[in-house]
């Protein structure tokens, strides 16, 4: 099998996709360019503020791609390639599409507020704080296990932790020079572009070398100041810029792909049980970002709503964002299935970023990129976008901890709505978590990761409920999320009981308890006619 195939034929999809369902999705939610949004409303300088399209988009893309889109279809490849890329296409289209989109619209309709505020609107106070609850904890998952991430590859690859350095400092130049120097962004781009890759030759240059810990104890200084920070000044252009390395590493390996048109060496299907995981629903859970992701609900409810210029830059950013993760994804699938030559063992030697790495590079290789130069620069990008979702996700837990302890009818507000305090509160208490190491984490966060996506679909499903609008395109994917999400905290419940790992038995309860007791709550209301916690909405 060509793999060039798979690729144009994936994005051919995507872009139809767009064209049409994306348009559609538009029409029946009512999206108006003509009505304010929160970033204009409010506005202040911090966290509302209105930001054109493009880097808006650099930021939420950068911000939900990460490692995810990479790892996850890389670990799911043991299935065979036929199912993972069927679900990468399905989900992206069907699942994450709608989930980010829907995200992004409603909260926009709710002040640029949380998913959580959604369901207060429409479940009341105590579906608020089991949601924020649930959200919190998948987003301290998310901090440890992406502090964890980026320690061991800035220690592992010091050249990566110097070009991620300079990065930063390269970003609050660029905001300073147009945000508040008046450079237009077009100029801006085009020298932040050439610095940005000076960044990274620098770092193979004067690589810095650090242990793991050290590393952790750095980033947990580094993303209390950025979550906490302007987003003018560190988190906009950072994750602009950033992306300009993800468009240039796809357009490498798709390029190269052109040229190299490799053969699928992995087999179409393996088996249902490999390794002693079922395909179902193991395979839904780990592809996560590459098809659908909960993070992506608290990144576009979270920092994107705040700052999106005009309702209409919605479906750019929020249904064409995770296409174009779809896109990622089959890249990923693709250098995993050419470099396993049929070999499953050889699928998780030096990790699904070290497998993405060597593929890439051998593909960039084929117009003249030497290979170890275009694996460096593969490894560095992928860094760089692991520590952007890194500071997202610290900002985002900011957020929900902070909206947790809101009480509009008291006068004087709790320190722990400070956001000094909650960023505090949640970087101490992620990079504890950190320090157990990414292998123990990264179960429970998938699980949790893909059930908050179900929930987030259900808060969706809620609102255009509650503004009578159809809501069929979001019951499907809910339904199904929260059955295959279910079943996968069940056999990580029963494996951590056999393995007496009981501490890690204790997150995946309380995150099952939590998403019951809310999936029957929205199941009375979306399906049993109890509207008493509706009122209508604009």
């Amino acid at each position: 099998m060509n793999s060039l195939w798979l690729m144009i034929g994936s994005i051919i999809i995507f872009i139809i996709a767009y064209a049409t369902y994306g348009s559609w999705l538009a029409k029946k939610w009512g999206v108006d360019p003509t009505r304010k949004t929160p970033a204009h409303e409010i506005n202040d300088g911090v966290d509302y503020v209105p930001t054109s399209s493009a880097v808006l988009l650099g930021h939420h893309f950068s911000s939900i791609a990460g490692a995810g889109p990479i790892n996850g279809p890389i670990q799911a490849a043991i299935f065979g390639w036929v199912p993972v890329l069927l679900w990468i296409v399905i989900g992206s289209i069907f699942f994450g599409g709608v989930h980010d989109y829907g995200s992004l619209f409603v909260s926009i309709r709710h002040k640029g507020k949380s998913i959580g505020e959604v369901i207060n609107d429409t479940m009341g106070k105590k579906g608020k704080q089991l949601f924020s609850i649930f959200a919190w904890l998948t987003l301290l998952l998310i901090v440890a296990a992406f502090t964890n991430i980026v320690a061991s590859t800035f220690a592992a690859t010091p050249q990566a932790a110097t070009s991620s350095l300079l990065f930063i400092v390269l970003a609050i130049g660029f905001g300073f020079a147009v945000y508040r120097k008046g450079v237009s962004l077009k100029v801006g781009t085009v020298f932040g572009v050439i610095l940005l890759f000076i960044c990274v030759w620098l770092g193979t240059v004067f690589p810095i070398q650090l242990s793991v810990n050290t590393w952790i104890f750095i980033l947990a200084i580094y993303i209390f100041i950025a979550s906490t920070a302007p987003v003018w000044i560190l988190l906009q252009p950072r994750d602009y810029l950033n992306s300009f390395l993800l468009y240039a590493m796809m357009a490498g390996a798709i390029l190269g792909l052109v040229i190299y048109q490799p053969e699928i060496k992995l087999e179409a299907v393996t088996s249902f049980k490999v390794n002693g995981q079922y395909l179902f629903p193991m395979l839904f859970v780990t592809v996560a970002c590459g098809a659908i992701s909960g993070f992506h609900s608290l990144v576009g409810s979270g920092t994107t709503s705040k700052q999106l210029d005009n309702e209409a830059d919605a479906k750019k950013i929020g249904y064409g964002g995770m296409l174009i993760e779809g896109a990622l994804a089959v890249v990923a699938l693709i250098t995993a299935a050419y470099l396993t030559q049929g070999e499953l063992s050889e699928l998780l030697e030096g990790g699904p970023v070290n497998v993405f790495a060597n593929g890439v590079g051998i593909f960039m290789s084929k117009f003249g990129i030497p290979f170890e130069a275009g694996k460096t620069f593969v490894a560095l990008a992928v860094s760089a976008f692991a520590l952007t979702s890194l500071d997202t996700a610290t900002r985002l837990g900011r957020f929900i901890f902070q909206e947790y302890f809101e009480d509009p009818e008291k006068e004087t507000k709790s320190p722990l709505t400070n956001m000094y305090v909650s960023t505090a509160i949640t970087v101490i208490i992620g990079s504890i978590l950190a320090a157990g190491g990414y292998a123990a984490i990264w179960p429970i966060f998938g699980s949790a990761n893909q059930l908050l996506s179900a929930l987030a679909l259900m808060a969706i499903a809620l609102w255009l409920k509650k503004a009578d609008k159809s809501f069929n395109m979001i019951t499907i994917p809910m339904i199904f999320m929260l059955i295959v999400t279910l079943t996968a905290l069940v056999f990580l419940i029963v494996n951590n009981v056999k393995s007496s790992n009981y501490i890690l038995v204790v997150f995946p309860i309380l995150l099952f308890v939590f998403a019951i007791v809310l999936a029957v709550e929205g199941y009375r209301i979306l399906f049993k006619g109890d509207t008493k916690k509706i009122s209508q909405v604009k």
